[in-house]
């Protein structure tokens, strides 16, 4: 290497260690005045969902913490691919994250082959909120109890149906499920969302649906639904009355689910980590906690983000084995 040469090299590390070293300084000082501007948290469900509840709870603690307005907007369809699409398509620079249900990452791939993937292209922030789910029924069922229910629907081979918030998800792979232990044949309709398919179940169109608690809660106290058992390891505080299914003999439909809160993978660290220590911060609020169990739901477990990744990958296979082993088919 002549003189020259080792010259342009000095210079050119010189630069790049200056660079690092910069951008190291500026980091700390960059995430202290994150964010800049209103924050949006997509929902992949439609207003009055439980995933949307949970998202304006916490969005309104969140708010004064961060120093930003926290601007939910819904956008269901397409089994969430239409709110990762705004986030993905958005600049990953913290601004713009996603609250959904697990089952976006763990059991919406199984059922549709998303443009993303879930496991590289977003990244889970917090757990907000985690419940069972119910199993709530029409009134004019003839059966008032989960074994007069399976009695009732294995008498009628392929002529009751079952509603999910949306195909692919915990609310579609429990009926599934119950199907293959108690040797059922119900058909599933699946919906954009609880609150259109919990109005064709009050309405008789499909008289069972598998809901989250948050949603199917006011019409069960107000007996416009009925609520045959839930999937939680134990009865819930709102519903005391509502047997588990373990306890009635089903532990293999005993199932958790919980909504986060994502943003795309590549948003700066110093970013996420503001973001979760923030919502951390929210989900310990009294207030906050009292109000989700008005709900049903348990505030969500203080986990990092890689043991909500590593939960993900492990729900994932279990959703999978589910499915391949009732010879499932994307509809």
């Amino acid at each position: 290497m002549n003189a020259l040469s080792r010259i342009r090299c000095a210079v050119r590390n010189t630069l790049l260690l200056t660079g690092a070293t910069l951008a190291m300084a500026a980091s700390p000082a960059w995430a202290q005045g994150f964010p800049t501007k209103p924050v949006r948290l997509l929902v992949s469900a439609p207003a009055g969902g439980t995933s949307d509840m949970v998202a304006r709870m916490v969005a309104e603690g969140l708010a004064p913490l961060l120093g930003q307005p926290m601007v939910v907007e819904n956008k269901p369809g397409g089994l969430g691919a239409i709110a990762m699409q705004d986030l993905l398509s958005s600049p990953h620079d913290g601004h713009t994250l996603i609250v959904a249900p697990n089952a976006l990452v763990s059991e919406v791939p199984h059922t549709l082959k998303p443009k993303y993937d879930p496991f590289k292209d977003i990244t889970p922030l917090a757990e907000l909120a985690r419940s069972g789910l119910v199993l709530v029924g029409n009134p004019s069922l003839p059966a008032r109890n989960l074994i007069e229910l399976m009695a009732h629907v294995k008498a009628n081979p392929g002529k009751i149906s079952y509603a999910s918030y949306s195909a692919g998800t915990m609310s579609h792979v429990m009926g599934m499920q119950m199907n293959k232990v108690a040797g059922l044949e119900m058909s599933h309709v699946g919906y954009k969302g609880s609150p259109p398919a919990l109005v064709d179940v009050m309405g008789g169109h499909v008289p069972l649906m598998f809901d989250g608690v948050a949603t199917s809660l006011p019409m069960i106290r107000s007996g416009k639904l009925r609520a045959y058992a839930v999937s939680a390891p134990k009865r819930l505080s709102v519903l005391p009355e509502v047997p588990t299914f373990t306890e009635l003999g089903f532990p293999q439909l005993e199932a958790i689910g919980w909504i986060g809160m994502f943003a795309a993978s590549d948003v700066p660290a110093a970013a996420q980590q503001k973001l979760r220590e923030a919502t951390l911060k929210v989900l310990q609020q009294p207030q906050l906690r009292e109000r989700l169990k008005e709900l049903g739901q348990d505030a969500g477990q203080p986990l990092t983000s890689e043991q909500l990744a590593a939960g993900l990958r492990k729900d994932s296979e279990r959703v999978g084995e589910v499915l391949r082993s009732v010879n499932y088919q994307p509809e």
